[in-house]
């Protein structure tokens, strides 16, 4: 899968999720380096782990999976001449520890789950390398015991220390060095005993100095008298050094020779370590496997998007049987996005081993790639606006779909003049179709909806809305095209029946009865019709159903429809001899072919007689200042006017 894909649907996102349940840091790797398999039989075996392992935690939740803390470092330090630290020999004595136990955990599992608990027999039996290591390492040490040479050795080191210790304590009580003693105590410097001596009787003792204080009073003596065992026991402590260095390595050679047992031994244990996070996780989502095909059908029975947890309104959609392509049309923020990114994340799951959120019997196909155009793709490296960058994702999309393709793309077409937009959609909906490819198509086009619905192996979808609280339920319903429902929520706001009658009318070309709430006074509702019911008015209108409409000339103050933005304005300055009108929209003013205008409002149904244009056009500050100009002269006083 590409990486706009698995960004776009949030897999990474929801890998990491997955991953907090893992125990083991190779596990929570393996986690988030998961992929899609294109492979029925390894899909199917996937899914079959993680059933198993939430059998297994319904009887223990308590797994005894190894952290695998310092493992990794261990076996990549091997071969390279250095012999293991005591440290290391007892994280990998730990592990040793776990595997046991993991074996015996899973024997008597095995009617639970016959396939994972068969992965225990593939640990070697590495007792002898436990039982060495145990022998010999003892508390983070080598043991006195792990040979007969370093017991000796350290017992002769045992003697000696204590021999010096009491000569040295002798040295203390003994009146002949008191006088001459900073304090009565034994101090070490360099690994050797030595005496506290002040500084003026430095010549009164016989020995080494090995070290001063600070001040420099005080000068740390060693007495030639225990030089010569401190001497030998320096001797004994090298040849201690050496034998526990000797039984490192020997150690850390039955390391090596059993590396590839270790090694497997690893792998099986983060094999159980995802397989177990798969489960803990289907758990926390009630997921469950689904069935899976390599014939592009799909089946969702209460699908849920794993990211908005229970409470979220589940989906269901066959998509394959009768039809390949759906295009789901209604209300924006009714759902429409998350049902295909529903669709899109549940399918990439499913082809990761992952149980997914929905009802048994729920079925998902198999694809190569999912391609996905969902929201703009900007970036400002690429400079490019937002319905351009989508276009080069659409092209990107074309290239690269088969009949083994899964698209997704939402509010195709959006973003450029409608009229093109809706041909576009259409004609890009058409070519994936041929394509071979599976498909879910957003939109707020009516016109697509009529193209599903003409088009064999097309099929209408919709966001179910409800009239009454006049929000979204965000439950898809199959086989009807969506409508925006403005309609139906002006009605329910109050808006008079003729007036939404005439919109269905100029919309859909058709007639539709509309029924005014009960709720509001019918004296109200008249008032909406009030200036609407000049004769002159409904005259002209009549007439345009029989002849051609007279050549409309806009004048000042006209309130038009700019008809490619579908936005409205008013005439600033009618049109000049190449038919150029200035029409100020949104603050600002702008010169629109009087071609591309339909007049929405006449300006003396706006604006009683004598009105103030000024007030529409000018500034607060321009019309306060011509005020000022009208009164008197005022030196410097200018009007800025923008350019027209």
């Amino acid at each position: 899968m590409n990486s706009t894909t698995i960004t776009t649907l949030q897999f990474d996102q929801l890998k990491d999720e997955i991953a907090t349940y893992t125990i083991s840091e190779l596990g929570t790797q393996a986690i988030k380096t998961l992929e899609p398999s294109k492979n029925k039989k390894q899909i199917e075996a996937w899914l079959g782990e993680v059933t198993e392992a939430k059998n297994i935690l319904k009887i223990s939740s308590s797994v005894p999976i190894h952290g695998l803390k310092g493992i990794d470092q261990i076996l990549r330090g091997l071969h390279k001449g250095l012999p293991l630290r005591p440290d290391s020999l007892t994280q990998l004595k730990d592990f040793l520890e776990c595997l046991e136990k993991m074996k015996r955990f899973m024997k008597d599992k095995q009617e639970a789950a016959p396939r994972i608990t068969s992965y225990v027999y593939s640990l070697f039996d590495l007792h002898e390398l436990f039982d060495e290591i145990h022998r010999c390492i003892r508390n983070g040490r080598v043991d006195d015991y792990a040979s007969k040479a370093l017991l000796s050795i350290r017992k002769q080191i045992t003697i000696l220390e204590e021999r010096i210790k009491a000569r040295v304590e002798q040295m203390l009580k003994s009146s002949k060095y008191s006088s001459y003693l900073q304090e009565a105590i034994v101090s070490l410097r360099h690994g050797r005993y030595t005496l506290p001596i002040k500084v003026e009787y430095k010549k009164k003792i016989k020995g080494s100095i090995l070290d001063a204080s600070s001040s420099g009073s005080t000068l740390y003596i060693e007495p030639d008298e225990i030089a010569a065992i401190q001497d030998d026991l320096d001797t004994l402590k090298l040849q201690e050094e050496w034998e526990v260095e000797g039984i490192l390595q020997r150690l850390t050679g039955l390391v090596e020779a059993n590396e590839r047992e270790i090694r497997i031994a690893v792998d099986t244990m983060v094999r159980y370590d995802v397989i177990f996070a798969k489960a803990k996780y289907s758990e926390v989502v009630v997921g469950i496997s689904p069935i899976m095909n390599e014939h592009h059908t799909f089946r969702l029975i209460e699908a849920r998007h794993p990211m908005l947890g229970q409470s979220a309104v589940p989906l269901n959609i066959t998509l394959g049987d009768t039809y390949d392509a759906l295009v789901i049309t209604g209300p924006n923020t009714g759902g429409k996005t998350v049902t295909i990114k529903t669709v899109g994340l549940l399918t990439m799951m499913a082809q990761s081993g992952l149980h997914i959120p929905a009802q048994e019997g729920t079925e998902i196909a198999i694809f190569d790639d999912i391609l996905v155009d969902i929201g703009d793709g900007q970036s400002i490296e690429q400079s490019l606006s937002t319905f351009s960058s989508r276009i080069k994702n659409i092209i990107h999309i074309l290239s690269e779909t088969t009949p083994r393709t899964l698209v997704l793309l939402d509010e195709l077409g959006s973003g450029t003049d409608p009229a093109e937009g809706m041909g576009l959609a259409a004609s890009i909906l058409e070519e994936l179709y041929n394509k071979g490819a599976t498909l879910l198509a957003t939109t707020h086009y009516n016109e697509i909806k009529d193209f599903a619905s003409e088009h064999e192996g097309f099929e209408n979808g919709s966001m179910a809305f409800d009239l009454q609280t006049l929000k979204p339920t965000y439950q898809l319903l199959i086989g009807k095209g969506g409508e925006s429902q403005a309609f139906a929520i002006a009605l329910r706001l109050g808006m008079h029946p003729k007036l939404i009658e005439r919109a269905h009318r100029i919309t859909y070309e058709e007639s539709k009865s509309y029924q005014a709430d009960t709720n509001f006074d019918q004296h109200i509702l008249e008032r909406q019709l009030a200036m609407h019911t000049k004769p002159v008015y409904k005259q002209k209108h009549k007439a345009k159903g029989h002849h051609p409409s007279p050549k409309v000339t806009f004048k000042q103050g006209d309130n038009v429809k700019i008809k490619a933005l579908n936005e409205y304005g008013i005439v600033y300055q009618p049109a000049n001899d190449r038919g150029d009108v200035i029409v100020f929209v949104k603050g600002e003013k702008r010169v629109i072919n009087q071609k591309r205008l339909s007049l929405y409002i006449k300006a003396e149904d706006l604006y009683p007689e004598d009105y103030d244009m000024d007030i529409i056009f000018e500034t607060k500050e321009n019309r306060k200042i011509r005020k000022e100009m009208t009164k008197h002269h005022v030196e410097g006083l200018t009007i800025e006017h923008e350019n027209d």
